[in-house]
């Protein structure tokens, strides 16, 4: 696969945060995701959420697993550690590294497949755990990189090019209520001005935080029927070879008022009715936030916004009492003391 780095050069009089960087020093490679992906807007919220706090890009971790979403950490913060590792497998990675190196900004970027299908025992133990992290899933309820089968978060009753999903949906803001997050979020990708905001909240949180961000999919959107498909083509064309070619589309946006429902029409003529929670919200009792979930998941509503917000937190190295200093600083005498100690310690469980 070839990747296309952007130039370095930049206009001298172009803004810089409180450390002196740049817009584009928080920015990646050009992305190869489709044009008008939901991801790309995820992407530029990071972006600009990391900026306004004057991150040190080298203080940043991203992990991400596989799939169309585990991609886009590529896309931003180029200057930053990242980590790719195998599908479902991210959130045990992203707890060691934090467990060996609590000074970094810990991003787990996830999409709706590699969490809530192969990856959920993954997702469910390091959130349980209050690993300190911001968890993010690019939900777009298919998977992208295997053509567009349903993934375990498609609303029953979805339609695809081909099928009719007839599974009950898995929904990781419910879930992540129930393991105990400290921080529950939900967002539109194309609503950077509440986006933003939220990813701000969650990388200053101290705990485990968990944003689902809905994010269509522009591919997936094609009628098997119509005359202009992919499929209509190749049965009537005599070709002399087989190419994919993704339509651009344009990205979806929208801007609507706290305490009000808004219908997000799709590519393909479907609608996400969204509903954004209101100023006299309480994200702070657990089982109310529970309850209202399910009372706006009957209406057939996607409520958006801080969901939940725990005031007194701990993260995983509170929980085991670890040292302050980072555990790959301490040197063989320190993580070794000898057999005297361990022969106290044991001592100590007679």
């Amino acid at each position: 696969m070839t990747y296309i780095a952007k130039p370095k050069f930049h206009h001298r009089a172009i803004p810089t945060n409180a450390l002196g960087y740049t817009h584009r020093d928080y920015e990646g490679r050009v992305s190869t995701l489709c044009a008008g992906c939901g991801h790309d807007s995820i992407s530029a919220a990071l972006i600009q959420a990391c900026f306004e706090l004057s991150i040190e890009p080298h203080r940043v971790a991203k992990l991400s697993g596989i799939g169309c979403s585990s991609k886009t950490p590529d896309y931003f913060l180029g200057q930053s550690h990242g980590f790719n590792s195998v599908h479902g497998r991210m959130p045990s990675v992203l707890t060691g590294a934090n467990l060996a190196n609590r000074e970094l900004i810990y991003l787990g970027v996830s999409g709706d497949g590699d969490s809530a299908s192969i990856g959920l025992g993954q997702f469910a133990h390091c959130v349980r755990r209050g690993v300190n992290m911001t968890y993010i899933c690019e939900n777009n309820g298919v998977y992208g990189l295997t053509k567009g089968q349903f993934s375990a978060t498609a609303d029953k009753g979805s339609k695809s090019k081909t099928a009719v999903n007839s599974d009950s949906p898995i929904d990781l803001v419910s879930l992540a209520l129930v393991l105990g997050a400290t921080f529950v979020a939900r967002s539109f990708s194309g609503d950077k001005t509440q986006l933003i905001p939220l990813l701000k909240a969650a990388i200053m949180h101290q705990g485990a935080a968990v944003i689902d961000i809905v994010s269509p999919c522009v591919q997936f959107n094609n009628n098997p029927q119509s005359t202009k498909s992919y499929d209509f083509v190749r049965e009537h064309n005599d070709a002399v070879n087989r190419i994919d070619f993704i339509t651009p589309r344009a990205e979806i946006t929208v801007d609507y008022a706290p305490g009000t429902t808004e219908d997000v029409k799709q590519h393909d003529g479907s609608i996400i009715r969204l509903s954004k929670i209101d100023e006299s919200y309480d994200p702070h009792d657990r089982a109310r936030v529970m309850g209202y979930l399910q009372q706006r998941h009957a209406a057939g509503e996607v409520v958006t916004g801080l969901l939940f917000l725990e005031k007194e937190t701990e993260d995983l190295h509170a929980h085991l009492n670890t040292v302050d200093s980072p555990l790959n600083v301490l040197s063989e005498k320190v993580l070794c003391p000898g057999s005297a100690k361990l022969a106290a310690v044991n001592d100590g469980y007679r």
